[in-house]
Formats: structure tokens, C-alpha cells, sequence
């Protein structure tokens, strides 16, 4: 992931009212954030429940998103839809946002489940159990970050951003 300044982060929001997007807390320990094993930055606001953010890399232009967390726990063990991970420690939680530009304007919606600590980047990067004789661990690694990279791009696109 290219290495954001907190401006392009603000500015870069397409379901945010400008207002929305200054208010905004970045992650914690922000300067320390090692984009190089990232594929896109997701963080919960501290200072407002319920809120969280996803900047995505479209091609070295950051697309920032803004969530609404759902107001209930999932009854069941759920599989993120980004990182497809389903032996996970922690929790999924369903993730809503207003879709850009017009749409968005009259009410529009869009969801997913996702890792609650947006730990999507880290999940891919585990070297995958041995699953036969000769199978190819890099590779199918390799495969889920591609996977991942993938459905974030594919959940900006449903949000009406060319992407």
C-alpha cells in the first residue's frame, strides 16, 4: 500500500461530508504504520462508537470509506468477506456504508462482514497450513493477498468510485 500523509487520508473520502472527514481520529501510532504490509488501512474511531474507516490503494490514489458498525453482535462464527479467514481468534462484525455521490445522498447502502480489527492485511500474510504433499505454501499465500486486494477493490467499486 502507498504511504499516505494524513491530508491525502482526509481528503480522500467519497461517503463523507467534509465535516465528517476533518472530524475524523486517525489509527493510533499513525507515523508508525508500515504501509509495506498493508492493503488497506482500517481503524475504528476511538472518539466516536460505532464509526470506523477503510482507506483503500486504487493504483496509489487512496479511496477512504466510512463505516457504520451494526448495533448487534452476530449470533454466529461468521468468515470475513475480505480476507476469507476462517480459523480466526477474534470477532467479525457487519460494517454498513452510504454509498457516494447521489445515491448516497437518497439513502443508499452497502454491507459486509468484516474483521473487527480490520487485521484483513495480517490474516492473508500467515503462512497457510500444509494441506498435501507438494502444495505450494508462498503461492496460496501469495493468492490471498491478491484475494483480499480484490474484494476491498470490488466493495469501493459497489460504492459507486471508479475504480
Amino acid at each position: 500500500m502507498t504511504p499516505f500523509t494524513e491530508r491525502d487520508i482526509r481528503a480522500s473520502f467519497a461517503n463523507a461530508s467534509r465535516k465528517e472527514a476533518s472530524d475524523l481520529a486517525l489509527p493510533a501510532g499513525f507515523a508508525e504504520i508500515d504501509f509495506s504490509r498493508r492493503d488497506f488501512l482500517g481503524w475504528a474511531d476511538p472518539r466516536l462508537p460505532k464509526r470506523a474507516y477503510v482507506v483503500a490503494d486504487l493504483d496509489g490514489r487512496p479511496v477512504g470509506v466510512l463505516l457504520r458498525q451494526a448495533d448487534q453482535r452476530l449470533s454466529a462464527r461468521s468468515q470475513c468477506a475480505w480476507c476469507d479467514d476462517i480459523t480466526l481468534a477474534h470477532d467479525v462484525q457487519f460494517f454498513a456504508a452510504r454509498k457516494a455521490g447521489a445515491a448516497g445522498r437518497k439513502g443508499d447502502v452497502i454491507g459486509t462482514l468484516v474483521c473487527a480489527d480490520f487485521a484483513c492485511s495480517q490474516n492473508v500474510r500467515k503462512l497457510p497450513p500444509l494441506a498435501y504433499e507438494g502444495y505450494d505454501r508462498e503461492a496460496a499465500r501469495e493468492a490471498r493477498i491478491e484475494r483480499l486486494r480484490a474484494h476491498v477493490r470490488a466493495f469501493v467499486g459497489e460504492l459507486g468510485v471508479d475504480v
